[in-house]
């Protein structure tokens, strides 16, 4: 089995660079409702030669103290649409169990696989959110209508209230699973998946989806989370929680998105991508 930390590197340098990455990541997860562990898993695996095993069970930690510390002032500012939230998170919950049970099954080589294919479509996902969607009135839902699960919020860039009624619950549920298995399998928020789901999908607006996603992340998380302890696969060494990373997140969240940043932030998943799967990574 592979050592956690290269042996040139001592533990206490090894902790501290795991520290820094982990911020960064959870920053630049943040600015795009993406997760940081879309960069935390690739960075440790590819620069610190860090089994991707011992990356994926440091990440799924690292998502919980995120969201646990994010969800709050989501919650506080009506961003979150805990109705939707507390629906999706049944076949989150299950899929991630799904995603943490296979992912003692599946072969280093097609972790690195479907992390890949994972983080292309991550860039596409952040592609597409430098045009803004036209608004167009949401076709009614008979069960969201039953579920309530439409709501609103005060938009400060806009200084108005902002209505968002939901669509296709159960086409968002379906998708949702499938995020919940990805979560689970890598080690990640899956926002890549679960903002698109509910933005497409269901055509929440995309300050709801990303702040919906971000308290829903959480509890995915620590419904696989179980498994990765039982297993072995989460090191103490690893558990660099990056605290100070939500306060910085959520000034970041609050402010208007860089279109250069994006335009960058893609360029690299798309190069970790690639690496990913042309076996670059050992």
């Amino acid at each position: 089995m592979r050592a956690p930390s290269p042996g040139a590197m001592t533990p206490f340098l090894f902790v501290t660079v795991v520290f820094a990455i982990s911020v960064t990541a959870g920053l630049l997860g943040s600015l795009l409702g993406l997760g940081g562990g879309l960069i935390l898993v690739p960075v440790l695996t590819l620069l610190l030669k860090v089994d991707i095993r011992y990356a994926v069970g440091a990440s799924i930690v690292s998502v919980i103290a995120t969201s646990s510390g994010a969800a709050a002032a989501y919650v506080r500012d009506r961003l979150a649409n805990l109705r939707v939230a507390m629906f999706l998170e049944m076949a989150t919950t299950a899929g991630a169990l799904t995603g943490a049970f296979l992912a003692g099954v599946v072969g280093g080589r097609g972790l690195y696989l479907v992390f890949g294919l994972v983080m292309g479509y991550s860039a596409l996902a952040m592609l597409r959110k430098l045009g803004a969607r036209a608004d167009a009135p949401v076709p009614p839902d008979a069960l969201a209508d039953r579920l309530a699960l439409h709501s609103s919020y005060f938009d400060e860039a806009t200084g108005r209230e902002v209505d968002n009624r939901v669509t296709r619950p159960l086409t968002g549920l379906a998708l949702m699973y499938a995020a919940g298995t990805v979560s689970g399998l890598l080690g990640i928020g899956s926002g890549a998946l679960k903002v698109p789901a509910m933005d497409l999908a269901m055509r929440l607006p995309l300050k709801v989806s990303t702040a919906t996603s971000n308290f829903m992340i959480g509890v995915t998380a620590a419904a696989s989370a179980g498994v990765y302890f039982a297993r072995g696969d989460i090191l103490l060494v690893m558990m660099a929680i990056p605290v100070a990373r939500v306060a910085l997140s959520l000034l970041i969240f609050r402010q208007q998105r860089d279109r250069a940043f994006v335009w960058v932030t893609s360029v690299v998943l798309t190069l970790l991508a690639l690496s990913f799967l042309l076996g670059r990574a050992e």
